[in-house]
């Protein structure tokens, strides 16, 4: 089974793009180096402000015809090909290729709300073309917003950034909690919480050297109480 990757956080200016992007073209180079037969990653981003699609394309000029926006409005049986003909190819590395966020998310959620079975617009169509892949990587916006929950319920492994100050840590609890409701809510049992991922590290400021022992910590809490089975606690310096 190809992973499906899910960067979220619901406040903004902690990484989670350039977390998402990092990453996705990381795997394409690990893969690479490792001479797998397969080292494509697609990276879709589900952000209306389309920062992840702009740094990885050059580009946020995708509208109703070239984006995650053209699949969510396509028919279902459809969808699968819609969202092959709208991928394209990132400009950091042949092997990385992107579903463009757009504008028109913004008004997405709008145009879908009470059509059956719309937060699996994503997962399903998804699901159908991702053996092409050997990793997915979906970013998402600050908010718990529909196109959240659409990436959550795609993935199988979710990864928290955060920057190392207290307040940032404050609401983990609560945030890694939501994202166990959609697991069990939506029986996606696939889903977990593989990460907690610490941006903007910077050893010379005290309390960030004292902050990722905490998370350690808070970690272990979330484990107990959210029935949750993590996988690593990263951090980026």
């Amino acid at each position: 089974m190809t992973r499906v990757f899910v960067f979220t956080n619901h406040k903004g200016g902690v990484g989670t793009s350039t977390s998402a992007t990092n990453t996705a073209l990381g795997i394409c180079g690990v893969l690479r180096r490792a001479g797998a037969s397969n080292s494509r990653v697609l990276l879709i981003d589900t952000d209306s402000q389309a920062h992840a699609t702009l740094v990885t394309t050059g580009t946020k000029d995708y509208g109703t015809d070239d984006s995650l926006y053209t699949v969510l409005m396509a028919e279902r049986q459809n969808a699968a090909q819609t969202l092959l003909n709208c991928m394209v190819q990132s400009t950091w590395d042949a092997d990385l290729h992107v579903l463009a966020g757009s504008p028109m998310l913004e008004g997405a959620e709008r145009e879908l709300m009470g059509i059956a079975g719309v937060p699996y617009r994503l997962a399903d169509p998804l699901s159908r073309i991702a053996n092409r892949y050997s990793a997915i990587v979906i970013d998402t916006r600050p908010s718990f917003s529909l196109m959240t929950e659409m990436g959550l319920i795609a993935a199988t492994d979710a990864i928290v950034p955060v920057e190392p100050r207290y307040l940032e840590t404050v609401g983990l609890m609560s945030l890694i909690g939501k994202i166990n409701d959609i697991r069990e809510g939506w029986r996606q049992p696939n889903l977990r919480v593989s990460g907690i991922l610490v941006t903007k590290m910077n050893t010379r400021i005290r309390g960030h050297n004292h902050l990722p022992g905490r998370n350690v910590s808070l970690w272990n809490v979330c484990k107990q109480r959210c029935s949750i089975h993590p996988l690593l606690l990263t951090m980026l310096s």
